[in-house]
């Protein structure tokens, strides 16, 4: 899955606290010649949770739909917290 250019326009353009993102294409994996678990994996930062759910609720439908333009893969999301960086 990648982030999509309209994605990130829609909650830039909400005015949400997005602070950043990231978009990494999969090359490989532990074992030498193994393929990545993942083509890719994209990674969107916002200050909490609770601004990523007020950003995302409203443009759900939209994003989510927006996906199936750009791959046929099915997304996993995990929302996480940065620990370290």
């Amino acid at each position: 899955m990648s982030i999509t250019l309209a994605s990130i326009s829609t909650w830039l353009s909400s005015g949400a606290a997005l602070v950043g993102f990231e978009a990494n294409k999969g090359l490989g994996s532990a074992a030498p010649g193994a393929s990545a678990p993942y083509v890719a994996v994209g990674h969107i930062v916002f200050n909490s949770l609770l601004e990523f759910q007020n950003a995302f609720g409203p443009h759900a439908g939209e994003i989510m739909g927006d996906i199936p333009n750009f791959t046929n893969i099915e997304p996993e999301v995990q929302i996480s917290e940065i620990t370290a960086s």
